[in-house]
């Protein structure tokens, strides 16, 4: 998962607004509670703020300027069901539901202890009035400071413009539908003197009272769709019905094609660096060999079974750095393990050949593990490949690890290696697993040569 910060600071606090890129939409969506979107969009200085659901990505997919108004706000805010199914087509969970018809009254009720004024432009005649009056009475010390209709009341856009910032105030909620009101604001916000202007859709019709919301049970299982759409079939069926499908068919669509396409770079990565290995590394791997050999009786390469992506076991191969009969000695050692958790780790492990503690601590026992790669079982980077019984003893949480393929290195490894405890390495993988991208994968692999050569935490 990819994310941006805005640092806002506002008079009673300092808020960080995150953001997720989310790769299905195209898209990076405010990622916060309420409360922070609110801080945020309140902080000082100018920002322009539109609300996206399901119905403005199939908008956007047609309409050009719709899209350029997109991607030129400053900040978006998930709205829907649909979107937040998006997310999770790529593993993503956005922390919040952020529609309009709630997010904006908490906003006033905020905006009105700061003592911001609002101004309401949109909706039939009359709506954006009895908005007004209705937002008034939940809301008594809220400054209304002009409305608007959005008929003959939006013809001429300079005297809008006028009137708005005539009347002083700090927000402006244009209710013109989409896309017609972020296309407007993206042509006239840079002209209106308020710091914060927001498309909002219908959100004065529910203000009014011209639309009834669903019941808070549905609202709270987001399914308020289906209840405004049984209100008005006939208006909104193709919206959401026939629109949703063809939403998230187009995210399904998009997510399939850019993990294929990563999955095809990253493969290309792992192939050429494993490769390059295989023949720039050969007289070490020669050496090695012969060292292995020479020190004690036993094959040169030490293979053992590891659990892979999906649970699924390997043969992991490795530079045998250890007696024979090491593997039957291993339960004897448990209890001296360095490492808290499941993971044994141990630095005066007595099974430990003097060849094979210079290769561990140089890393180059690993180094077999290209053959691995080239049989498509691990990747140059992911998690450390685990023993089945260590698979066994995972807390519920671990199991993430084995959403990617394991590594040969990986982001604990040049962090520390062995000194990293069991839970930050956890840690560490799962956050990897859930954001992993080709150049965070070279990041790694560049900062593995400075592991190596620091041997910190090798042994």
């Amino acid at each position: 998962m990819k994310h941006a910060t805005f640092n806002i600071d506002t008079a009673s606090e300092a808020t960080i607004l995150k953001t997720s890129f989310l790769p299905a939409l195209g898209l990076s969506l405010a990622d916060a509670s309420a409360e922070v979107a609110i801080a945020s969009l309140l902080a000082p200085g100018r920002r322009k703020a539109f609300f996206m659901n399901a119905h403005c990505c199939n908008v956007m997919h047609k309409d050009r300027q719709y899209k350029t108004a997109v991607h030129c706000a400053d900040i978006l805010l998930p709205d829907g069901i649909g979107v937040a199914m998006a997310a999770k087509m790529t593993g993503q969970k956005l922390e919040a539901n952020l529609n309009g018809t709630d997010l904006i009254p908490q906003l006033l009720e905020k905006a009105a202890t700061m003592g911001k004024s609002v101004y309401l432009f949109g909706g039939t005649p009359g709506t954006a009035e009895k908005a007004a009056m209705n937002l008034l009475t939940k809301i008594p010390q809220l400054r209304i400071a002009g409305t608007r209709d959005g008929y003959e009341g939006a013809t001429d856009t300079a005297e809008v413009i006028a009137d708005i910032n005539n009347s002083g105030a700090d927000i402006v909620l244009v209710a013109l539908g989409v896309p017609l009101q972020e296309t407007w604001l993206h042509r006239n916000a840079q002209f209106l003197d308020a710091d914060l202007t927001m498309g909002v859709g219908a959100a004065l019709d529910f203000f009014a009272g011209n639309v009834t919301r669903a019941p808070l049970w549905i609202r709270k299982a987001r399914s308020e769709w289906v209840w405004r759409l049984a209100m008005e079939p006939r208006r909104l069926a193709k919206r959401y019905l026939s629109g949703n499908f063809t939403f998230l068919a187009r995210a399904a669509a998009t997510t399939a094609r850019q993990a294929s396409g990563t999955a095809v770079l990253r493969r290309a990565l792992d192939v050429t660096v494993a490769t390059s290995a295989l023949v720039l590394l050969a007289p070490v791997l020669i050496g090695t060999a012969f060292a292995v050999k020479a020190e004690s009786r036993g094959p040169v390469f030490f293979k053992q079974t590891r659990i892979g992506k999906d649970g699924v076991p390997f043969t992991m191969f490795k530079f045998r750095s250890m007696v024979q009969d090491a593997e039957a000695l291993r339960g004897d050692l448990l209890e001296t393990s360095d490492r808290e958790g499941v993971c044994f780790k141990s630095k005066a492990d007595p099974r430990i050949t003097r060849v094979g503690r210079f290769i561990r601590r140089s890393s180059i026992d690993e180094l077999p593990q290209v053959l691995n790669v080239l049989k498509g079982e691990m990747s140059i980077v992911g998690p450390r490949p685990a023993l089945p019984s260590e698979v066994q003893a995972y807390p519920a949480r671990a199991y993430g690890r084995l959403a990617v393929k394991p590594g040969i290195t990986g982001v604990w490894q040049v962090s520390g290696r062995a000194n990293i405890s069991f839970d930050r390495m956890i840690d560490m993988d799962l956050a990897y697993a859930g954001s992993r991208t080709v150049m965070l994968d070279l990041i790694v692999i560049a900062l593995t040569f400075r592991a190596v050569i620091s041997g910190r935490g090798a042994h």
